[in-house]
């Protein structure tokens, strides 16, 4: 039986599961790594389903997208594995939330290939270079699952690469990204309540 072949435990399955990907502690906090986590957290605090430590090593919101017969169940989940184990937390989550195919999966990481202030949406492909990725997609034997990537530049020498995203960032930048956050939030949204293809269409379009 493939993971997602397997039913949660407990109850009916959840719709969707949002994972917003970055490293925990304070000292990685507001750091271009840790933007996936802020758009988690923004759509924990607008869909009133705060973060709390739970099992499979994340912090976990259970949300309701949407109203009445037709609301989408959805974890919120931000992995404290550290980024480089990200997969191994996802993993559990779809398990246990019996999430049913990668597609219903929506990842929001940074993007060093995509410029501050760009902000993309995608379905499977590569993995360009991230760990988070990388753990992900070798824990559910897939690369099917959707993206939202904010993007955070590259560093001026390829040798920076970890610390262009693990230190802070400067407060033009920064605040340009507080925006993006926002965005990347308004894109999962969509994303569940229309689909991939509309809010790719929408997103890219601007």
């Amino acid at each position: 039986m493939g993971l997602f072949d397997r039913r949660a435990g407990k109850g009916t399955p959840f719709d969707w599961l949002v994972v917003g990907l970055g490293n925990p502690g304070a000292k990685y906090a507001r750091t271009r790594h840790n933007v996936g986590e802020e758009c988690v957290r923004l759509l924990a605090e607008r869909h009133d389903a705060p973060l709390e430590a739970g099992r499979d090593n994340a912090l976990i919101g259970e949300a309701r997208f949407g109203t009445g017969v037709d609301a989408e169940r959805v974890v919120l989940a931000f992995p404290i594995t550290y980024m480089n184990d990200s997969g191994r937390a996802v993993s559990a989550l779809v398990r246990r939330y019996g999430i049913e195919e990668p597609e219903r999966i929506i990842v929001v990481h940074d993007e060093l290939d995509l410029e501050p202030g760009v902000l993309k949406i995608k379905a499977g492909g590569g993995l360009a270079g991230h760990n988070g990725l990388r753990s992900i997609t070798q824990h559910l034997k897939t690369q099917d699952y959707l993206r939202v990537r904010i993007g955070v530049g590259k560093p001026p020498n390829k040798d920076h690469g970890a610390s262009h995203v693990l230190t802070r960032v400067p407060s033009g930048q920064r605040d340009l990204l507080d925006v993006k956050v926002a965005e990347a939030a308004d894109a999962v949204e969509m994303i569940i309540a229309k689909g991939i293809d509309i809010t790719m269409r929408e997103f890219h379009g601007r």
